[in-house]
């Protein structure tokens, strides 16, 4: 059997038994009328607990727009046309428009990369910025004790019009949403505040109702104030299959529940071996975002069995304290036991790595030097191939396998 994985703009591919390959885990098949820029203006035309965005939105008002940065896969160019017929339509002007890239705790922009995201079109009309963490205004304090400080041009808007891609997060349940606000325009102080919550047993993957990070992220949304969100889904191939808008929470929700629908993947039991890669660029640019892919896989692999990794990685680690952390630790125990004492934001990736390794090996195949792997606890490979013969060579010629080509997306829930 033949199985494929991106692994940046690239594909690889891999050849074992059939007999061992227990389960493929691909989104499940859903019925949808519409996609890409039609999906939106439909979402647009019926939004979810709030009147329409036209309807809300006055002349000379200043709108800011949040979307994502380049390491998410959020089709910015796509959603930002339909949204500015319906500002132009209430007759807001372009100069009175600013689309902000949600940087989050992530590297600035080049220009031709704010080109790119935003689409010509939106690039020529009206102003396209990085939000900036060092010139941000205090809004208030979530009861958690997180600063809502957020970057200027947000802060000071009339309205807040939140754009986003909805798919798993490893402890914030979700993506999209109030998500946008908090990380995504606020201090690497008040991520940091949140973000420390990570280790709380309900701050998991697919959890809302409980989950105190995630309460957390619509509470610092609520102080800011969000006028209207418009959320994407997307499905393996990045079109997008589903488009919700209107309130920042009702809408929100409505969109998580579509993506259960895809990508929630039933399994009978762990394997020996995953293989997952994070699905290619632009997820996978560096470490740091790769691990996200990593976390879902760990659902999927038994006790003793082997992750094999795929992610480019070209930008190297990815992010300071992350490198920093994983560099100084003498074993993955060392990064657990500093996460618990000592919280910071990028060293708790590192954290989480190591309570993978805990359990499982990891192989990852990746564009990184192989020392510098080694340094991070993991065996690297070049190719896949090499990696699956070596988890073969470790757990026998009739280990199982669970493949995961949509990592970054596809969340194992297993029944057994």
């Amino acid at each position: 059997m033949k199985l494929d994985f991106r692994i940046g703009a690239q594909t690889q591919y891999v050849e074992l038994p059939e007999t061992c390959v227990q389960q493929v885990l691909t989104p499940n098949p859903v019925e949808y009328a519409l996609t890409g820029e039609e999906e939106v203006r439909r979402a647009l035309e019926e939004p979810i607990g709030s009147p329409r965005l036209q309807d809300m939105v006055h002349p000379g008002e200043k709108i800011a727009i949040v979307t994502s940065d380049i390491t998410r896969p959020m089709p910015t160019h796509m959603v930002i046309g339909p949204l500015l017929d319906e500002l132009y339509a209430a007759g807001v002007e372009a100069r009175d428009i600013t689309l902000v890239f949600a940087l989050g705790s992530h590297r600035p922009h080049t220009q031709e990369e704010r080109r790119k995201l935003a689409g010509e079109r939106a690039f020529s009309e009206i102003r396209c910025v990085d939000s900036d963490p060092a010139d941000c205004i205090h809004m208030g304090t979530t009861s958690a004790g997180t600063p809502v400080d957020i970057t200027r041009v947000v802060a000071q808007a009339d309205r807040r019009i939140c754009l986003g891609n909805i798919e798993y997060h490893y402890f914030a349940g979700y993506s999209g949403g109030a998500k946008a606000i908090m990380p995504g325009v606020s201090t690497r102080e008040a991520i940091q505040a949140n973000h420390s919550m990570m280790v709380r047993e309900e701050a998991c993957v697919g959890n809302l109702t409980t989950n105190p990070l995630r309460r957390d992220i619509e509470e610092a949304a609520a102080i800011c104030g969000v006028d209207f969100i418009c959320n994407v889904v997307l499905d393996e191939h990045k079109q997008i299959v589903r488009a919700v808008a209107g309130d920042v929470t009702a809408a929100h929700r409505a969109g998580c529940a579509f993506l259960d629908t895809m990508y929630q993947i039933k399994i009978g039991h762990r394997a020996d071996i995953v293989m997952v890669s994070q699905g290619g660029a632009p997820k996978d640019l560096n470490l740091y975002q790769t691990q996200k892919a990593l976390d879902n896989a760990k659902h999927a692999v038994r006790d003793g069995g082997v992750i094999i990794l795929m992610g480019s990685c070209r930008e190297g680690l990815g992010e300071k304290t992350f490198e920093q952390w994983l560099l100084e630790a003498e074993k993955p125990g060392d990064l657990i036991e500093r996460i618990t004492k000592d919280f910071r934001l990028g060293g708790h990736k590192a954290a989480a790595i190591a309570m993978v390794l805990e359990r499982a090996q990891i192989y990852l195949v990746s564009d990184l030097e192989p020392e510098l792997v080694k340094k991070c606890f993991m065996t690297p490979f070049s190719n896949v191939q090499a990696a699956y013969e070596a988890a073969v060579q470790k757990l026998g010629e009739d280990a199982k396998v669970i493949a995961m080509p949509y990592g970054g997306s596809t969340v194992p829930r297993c029944e057994g």
